[in-house]
């Protein structure tokens, strides 16, 4: 991630790498509550970040249905022409 989110630094939280441990928690805590209240997550899993940087590390690195990895020539041709049926020339 590049700069910290503005909210981070109204509040005076550091910006630094997420830790294995933050992860954990990040992920129990959405199990166990769902997502939801992106801003109180923090406060009530005990974190010290933002809401707005656990509601970004979760969509871009955490949930389960991510897909990691590269994509194959036939996989990307077959997106791309369903796409293209879809949306057309815009």
């Amino acid at each position: 991630m590049g700069r910290a989110p503005a909210c981070c630094e109204k509040v005076g939280l550091k910006k630094r790498r997420w830790t294995a441990e933050e992860d954990e928690i990040l992920i129990k805590y959405i199990a166990a509550n769902g997502e939801g209240s992106w801003r109180s997550l923090p406060k009530n899993a005990g974190m010290l970040r933002c809401g707005k940087s656990c509601r970004l590390r979760w969509i871009n690195y955490l949930r389960a249905d991510l897909k990691g990895g590269n994509i194959s020539k036939e996989e990307e041709e077959e997106i791309i022409i369903k796409l293209h049926a879809t949306l057309g020339n815009r």
